[in-house]
């Protein structure tokens, strides 16, 4: 940690004068090392869908960091997390990513545990000293659900909470999200920093016109506004007719893009919506999950919903092809930091200030 100065940021200053983070936190380990214990592992992160445990008895897998987690809903319909790492030798329980029944079962020894984590069966372990059961019952986390979703925090004493999404369900009522059915799931790897593409992201529709045609025809670009909350930020446009008669059939309506710290990203347009979780794999690496809900109207119409995930893969093509870039830039000798525009990149400023403030804890 050492050769890391990390008074090289301050999140103290105003827009106007503040600068990015410093280059070497988007590809240093020791940087990354540090996200991973200081923000992945105390933050609410979202982990999964709730309908993925509409019956009790059932179970999922999710990443959180680089930590495997077990998400589950008990026999008896309580919701619990826990960790997916065996106590025997290490091994992952639960190697498919969601299943049913009242035990989990490693497949290397056979060590079984039930719903809420406790060991229960030992296969061939008589005359162990010192050993009992209770003990090695698997780590549980927090867990919480919101509206359709499931977050996790692997800490017991969190330092945030997830008092933002009053304010997501006040403002983003209008789209009915209760009514918007899960209908697919995408995945990217980019070879990227898992901040880049939440820089990218945030910065408050500053690339639409240059990186994004298709979507420029759509979105007013002098109407995009963004509102910042404690904890995570919405940008806000009204969107109209486009040239291109691809985009504008699947994009109508008023746009909101939500971002909830540190990971989570939400979509919102009339009769549908995507959800992205980006998820570190490495200084340099990180994976993006896509989850695509629709209307129960626009489901039925395939045509609309075939189109709605081919103008995400296009913009998603786009993004990951300037992240892979940057992410080359930032690990250039000669580049150390960046300035903000005042008129567009206050939310991404407001990313940087909550990351640099929960790695100086």
């Amino acid at each position: 940690m050492s050769e890391i100065n990390w008074g090289l940021f301050n999140p103290e200053l105003p827009l106007n004068e503040a600068y990015s983070l410093p280059s070497a936190w988007y590809f240093k380990p020791e940087v990354y090392q540090k996200e991973l214990t200081q923000v992945f592992a105390n933050s609410w992160v979202w982990a999964g869908r709730s309908e993925q445990l509409s019956k009790p008895a059932s179970w999922f897998t999710t990443q959180i960091g680089e930590e495997s987690v077990v998400v589950a809903r008990s026999a008896q319909g309580e919701l619990r997390a826990f960790s997916n790492v065996c106590r025997h030798r290490a091994a992952r329980i639960c190697r498919s990513h969601e299943g049913a029944g009242t035990r989990i079962r490693c497949q290397y020894h056979g060590w079984t545990y039930d719903l809420e984590g406790k060991l229960k069966t030992t296969p061939e372990f008589d005359g162990v000293s010192n050993f009992d059961k209770e003990s090695h019952a698997l780590p549980e986390f927090l867990v919480q659900e919101r509206g359709p979703w499931i977050f996790v925090n692997l800490t017991r004493s969190p330092h945030d909470s997830l008092n933002l999404w009053d304010s997501f369900s006040n403002i983003a009522k209008e789209y009915d999200l209760e009514e918007m059915k899960f209908e697919k799931r995408v995945e990217y790897s980019l070879a990227c920093n898992w901040k880049v593409f939440v820089d990218n992201y945030l910065d408050g529709g500053y690339h639409i016109n240059t990186l994004h045609p298709s979507l420029a025809g759509v979105i007013p670009y002098s109407e995009y506004r963004s509102q910042i909350f404690d904890r995570g930020s919405v940008q806000l446009a009204p969107l109209r007719d486009s040239h291109s008669e691809a985009v504008s059939s699947v994009r109508k309506g008023n746009a909101q893009y939500w971002w909830f710290y540190p990971n989570l990203m939400v979509n919102l347009y009339d009769e549908l919506m995507d959800v992205n979780v980006v998820i570190p794999e490495g200084p340099n690496r990180c994976r993006v999950i896509f989850d695509f809900y629709f209307s129960e109207n626009k489901r039925t119409d395939k045509d609309f919903v075939e189109e709605s995930l081919k103008v995400a893969h296009q913009v998603q093509m786009e993004d990951q092809e300037v992240c892979e870039d940057v992410q080359k830039g930032l690990e250039s000798r000669f580049f150390s930091a960046g300035r903000f525009s005042v008129q567009r990149e206050g939310t991404g400023y407001h990313f940087h200030q909550l990351l640099a403030r929960d790695l100086s804890k």
